[in-house]
């Protein structure tokens, strides 16, 4: 049995959405950029896992609230003048680890610049796990906890919704997906992905 089954498994309660959830996404690896393909041309495709779009052509976020993995609570809507890059991320991921340490310096370089960064911890059972992540990271930036993937799955299919572990997507001051990553993030990518949204007006 695969590490996503188990987790899917040991699930109580859990809703057929997020069961489906579970199955769908795929876990800890950058999947092939499908939003980038096909007839809409509004999304830009950069190397296959990393897309923007133009500001003109940009949809809302769904609405992203509930409990932190702190314990507190969280609506990303209250951020909204702000950029901000939401990771979906699990302690049990290899590539979320890998990359965590250039998001906590890119957050810590951006936030005077108007940037704030938000995880979406997801699959960890228990918040203990999500915490020790935090910890060892010194993670700067609030994470909501989804550890069925009920925020996920907020995001429409056919747009630039989360298709792996990690993902980044990115919202610009209008609270609107301006990019998503399907990948672990360098710091020079995360630079570059930021920098143009920086200086939209």
């Amino acid at each position: 049995m695969s590490t996503a089954a188990r987790a899917v498994s040991r699930l109580t309660g859990a809703s057929a959405g997020a069961v489906a959830f579970a199955l769908a996404l795929t876990g800890c690896t950058a999947g092939s950029d499908s939003s980038s393909s096909g007839s809409n041309t509004n999304f830009v495709s950069g190397t296959g896992e990393i897309s923007t779009v133009k500001a003109g052509h940009r949809t809302a976020a769904p609405a992203l609230s509930g409990e932190t993995v702190d314990g507190g609570k969280l609506d990303v809507a209250d951020y909204k003048g702000k950029i901000v890059v939401l990771n979906i991320w699990g302690s049990w991921c290899s590539p979320c680890r890998a990359e965590a340490k250039n998001l906590v310096t890119v957050a810590d370089d951006t936030k005077a610049k108007g940037v704030q960064f938000v995880g979406i911890n997801t699959r960890d059972l228990q918040t203990a796990q999500a915490k020790a992540f935090e910890k060892k990271y010194a993670v700067p930036y609030p994470s909501l906890y989804d550890p069925t993937g009920k925020l996920i799955l907020r995001f429409p299919k056919g747009s630039l919704n989360p298709q792996a572990i990690p993902t980044t997507i990115v919202l610009d001051r209008e609270g609107r997906i301006a990019v998503r990553a399907l990948k672990a993030l360098t710091e020079d990518e995360l630079r570059k992905i930021l920098d143009p949204l920086i200086a939209e007006k």
